[in-house]
């Protein structure tokens, strides 16, 4: 609640009625504005986030930036760790394993994301094991005072110079009080032949998003679900780039069994497992039935490192592969793999994105130069079908590519850029690939070098992206879609604020954001036609798109009042709907401006929807408070 005690910011002005007429044709005919995701939220939060898995640090994966270390593990009773790089470790991919030496029970225990939430459910794990061991195996978890919540029996199934897979299942009787809980493995160090054994990929998963093996977890699909997201922009923005070349996002590093996937080094200060990969990303698309707009590695890194022109055909026939093993049949080379590792019918992919944010890290002279162009070509003369898109405006777009535009800013430069896109050609299509309001402020900037400079959206802050979207959604034959970004925080470690979803180790606290609410209400009222519509008044403090959906035959008015001195009365009317037709009327209101959904607390949003009719001449008259979001739909 840092600024709940400042005023307003100063684009205040009166609420004087507004009569709006909207014509019954002459709009732009579109597919209306989307409203999708983007996968930096996964970066923003570990793999303690969307990824359901539940052991953190299950595969000792290091690099030269994060080496391996056994973060979040610690010995059972007198048992010693201790992490070794193996002759012969159980992949070249995860060459780092744990030795547990103990007598009488041995073991080690893991306390998860920052906790494991346990409830009456089922849990199901796995684990490599290396060495000669005639007993067997105990998998438990733990609550905070040594309660046994869960705990099963694994008989070794061990060879002594091999490493084997041995399964379990834990099933709790009841709910846990916290999440404080741990998750441990144990034996009789007596039983092991040379007194100590050999561990890696230990895993333990929840029910997952449609029961999927290496899946998502279930309340933050639920609420993405909700949402009705049309589209994932992936892998990320800087997830893709990466802090040098050879650090980039490599595809082909993601897919396959988890043995096979290395890990990395990302940009947000800690490794990734890679455990979310390609595949679970198209599969995450088909769960949500959201578009995939993939993003492309192009040749820049954050350290300011650019691929020469002379060295970039190994990068651009490498996009290329990765188109092939999402959209190629069987017959081609990475088709096969891709049904090799579980996907034998292909993906369809409409729209690729050359980079992240080239014109930022020194980058935008060489996309200009040489970068962009390579890509693009390349990818048109293959695929003519896919909409290719620079991951920026600011260069002389080609062709029929079109552009990624992000903005984070304070609300009232939101609002002032109501009107940015109205001049735009329809030629270039733009993504809006990354949007939030990141401060409540006129003249307040954010300060960059704070990641934490606010846990959660402020409700000043989605009215202004309301109204920035309403600009959008009017010119929606120039803007594909927008994305809130990031989208997802762990609460317990993150790095980036605000986002759209928080949550902690409790399922029960995930905190739908006020923008989440926002954008929630647009999109399940999108408009497949804009309409023109004359008004009494300009825009502001009313902000306001109109049209119509084509499938519900409904008429649509979405709005937003932006820090008027007193309720605004409108007076809509649709040519073409008459006197007695019926529209419902969803407002959305907060208890003041920096009012904030947060995790383990109520939603401060309310939502009132009310059915009303229209008048002699088919008006529709309302009243909409200061700081609203607003959608009418006839019936």
């Amino acid at each position: 609640m840092l600024y709940k005690y400042l005023l307003l910011p100063l684009l205040a002005s009166y609420g004087a009625a507004v009569t709006i007429s909207v014509a019954k044709s002459g709009g732009n005919a579109t597919s209306g504005l989307q409203y999708g995701a983007m996968e930096e939220e996964i970066n923003h939060c570990g793999e303690g986030g969307l990824y359901a898995e539940l052991i953190r640090n299950r595969a000792f994966q290091g690099s030269p930036k994060f080496p391996s270390s056994l973060e979040a593990w610690s010995g059972v009773g007198d048992s010693l760790l201790s992490l070794k790089n193996l002759t012969d470790p159980l992949s070249t991919a995860l060459p780092t394993s744990v030795n547990v030496k103990g007598s009488g029970t041995a073991g080690l225990s893991n306390a998860g994301f920052w906790g494991i939430d346990v409830r009456r459910q089922k849990y199901t794990g796995s684990f490599y094991v290396k060495g000669s061991y005639k007993g067997s195996f105990t998998a438990s978890l733990l609550s905070s005072s040594g309660k046994i919540l869960a705990t099963t029996k694994i008989t070794s199934k061990t060879v002594a110079n091999r490493w084997v897979q041995h399964r379990f299942v834990l099933t709790p009787k009841e709910k846990s009080a916290d999440t404080k809980n741990t998750f441990s493995l144990t034996f009789d160090g007596s039983k092991a032949s040379s007194g100590s054994l050999d561990f890696n990929l230990i895993s333990l998963f929840p029910p997952t998003w449609n029961d999927r093996p290496n899946g998502m977890r279930k309340d933050l699909m639920q609420a993405m679900a909700d949402m009705g997201p049309t589209f994932l922009r992936f892998p990320g923005g800087n997830n893709l780039e990466g802090d040098s070349i050879d650090g980039r996002w490599k595809w082909n590093e993601t897919i396959g069994p988890l043995t096979d996937r290395p890990g990395r080094a990302t940009t947000w200060q800690y490794g990734e497992t890679l455990g979310l990969g390609l595949v679970e990303y198209m599969e995450w698309c088909d769960d949500l039935n959201m578009e995939p707009i993939l993003g492309v590695y192009a040749g820049l890194a954050l350290n300011g490192d650019v691929v020469p022109e002379d060295e970039l055909d190994f990068y651009v026939q490498d996009a290329l592969n990765e188109i092939e093993f999402l959209t190629g049949s069987v017959d081609t080379e990475f088709g096969a793999l891709r049904a090799k590792v579980g996907h034998p019918k292909p993906w369809k992919i409409r729209y690729v994105e050359v980079g992240n944010e080239d014109m930022l890290s020194n980058g935008l002279d060489t996309y200009k130069a040489y970068r962009f162009a390579a890509f693009n070509d390349a990818i048109t003369a293959k695929y003519p079908d896919i909409q290719v898109l620079a991951s920026t405006i600011d260069l002389e777009i080609p062709g029929t590519a079109g552009g990624d535009y992000h903005l984070y800013d304070n609300a009232d430069n939101f609002v002032k850029k109501f009107n940015m896109f109205d001049n735009f050609s329809p030629k270039h299509p733009i993504l809006l690939g990354e949007i939030a309001a990141t401060s409540p402020l006129n003249g307040v900037d954010i300060d960059w070098s704070d990641i934490h400079f606010s846990q959660y959206p402020w409700w000043i802050g989605t009215v202004a992206e309301a109204v920035f979207l309403i600009g959008a959604e009017r010119n929606a034959d120039k803007v594909i879609g927008s994305t809130y970004a990031p989208f997802m925080m762990n609460l317990d470690k993150y790095q980036w604020s605000p986002t759209m979803l928080a949550f902690n180790a409790d399922p029960d606290q995930t905190a739908r954001s006020t923008s989440w609410h926002a954008w929630t209400l647009y999109n399940h009222n999108i408009m497949t036609n804009t309409l023109p519509a004359t008004s009494s008044d300009s825009f502001g403090p009313l902000y306001y798109v109109t049209g119509v959906n084509s499938k519900t035959k409904s008429h649509i008015f979405k709005g937003a009042v932006y820090n008027s001195t007193s309720d605004v009365p409108v007076s809509l009317t649709f040519e073409g709907v008459g006197r007695g037709t019926k529209a419902d009327l969803t407002i959305l209101t907060a208890p003041g401006p920096y009012a904030m959904n947060e995790v383990g607390g109520s939603n401060i949003v309310n939502t009132q929807t009310t059915t009303i009719k229209a008048g002699k001449k088919g008006e529709f008259s309302f009243k909409l408070p200061n700081l609203s979001v607003a959608v009418l739909t006839t019936n």
